[in-house]
């Protein structure tokens, strides 16, 4: 009886099937997963500011038909916003320098840098290092966010809004505008606020020409004075 169970346990492990090992990646490591069936184009609007995917999918297109441009490349865009806060009482109070940096920092959603003098005024009591202002530079996602927020928030908030400077390029593509009130931003509460003062407001392009840049802000849906803006179609 022994023999005949060895010889069954023989004749079942014959009809086993052998496992086949993995094969093994050159350099030792281990076998990489199975990629994933994903679509990239979905993927990569994800997390983009509305005014980003706008200016990808409606403006870029328009303004190289418009002009003719072949290469993508030629077509203009925003590099950087910069809101510039001038306080020449700042030098007397440091507290409002701070406040205004704040309200920078809360109008931006980035913290702001204290410009200081770079050298002595002796009719203006300024001493070299001072502190005179407060600055903040836009890039990227916030800096579309920023523009999004000002062009339909903000300026509807103007008081006998007329439209902004269509002047007020420098000549090569820079676009530099003032504003009276910081109140006019609905991110800044009245009545918190230490002083009322103005900033500048500089949109910096790499268009190189006026009459480019112009037409990039008209695509974007700048209020110019006297026109009517185009309407945002995206969702």
């Amino acid at each position: 009886m022994a023999k005949k169970t060895d010889a069954a346990a023989g004749e079942s492990k014959a009809a086993a099937p052998k496992k086949t090992p993995a094969p093994t990646p050159k350099g030792g490591g281990r076998a990489a997963a199975p990629a994933m069936a994903t679509d990239a184009t979905p993927m990569a609007s994800v997390g983009k500011p509305r005014m980003q995917r706008f200016y990808r999918d409606s403006v870029h297109p328009r303004l190289a038909k418009q002009f003719g441009f072949k290469n993508p490349h030629q077509v203009p865009r925003i590099i950087k916003i910069v809101l510039n806060v001038g306080l020449g009482e700042g030098a007397k109070n440091p507290r409002l320098v701070d406040a205004a940096a704040e309200e920078l920092a809360i109008i931006t959603g980035q913290k702001a840098i204290i410009t200081r003098a770079k050298k002595a005024i002796a009719n203006f009591g300024l001493r070299a290092g001072l502190p005179i202002g407060a600055s903040v530079t836009l890039r990227g996602a916030r800096m579309y966010e920023f523009l999004d927020r000002f062009i339909h928030l903000t300026v509807p908030r103007i008081r006998d809004f007329r439209g902004l400077p269509n002047k007020s390029f420098d000549g090569r593509g820079n676009y530099t505008f003032g504003i009276k009130e910081q109140t006019m931003f609905p991110e800044i509460d009245y009545d918190k606020i230490e002083n009322v003062h103005g900033m500048d407001i500089t949109l910096v392009t790499n268009a190189g020409r006026d009459d480019l840049a112009m037409a990039l802000l008209r695509e974007f849906g700048w209020p110019f004075k006297g026109e009517t803006p185009h309407a945002l179609r995206v969702a």
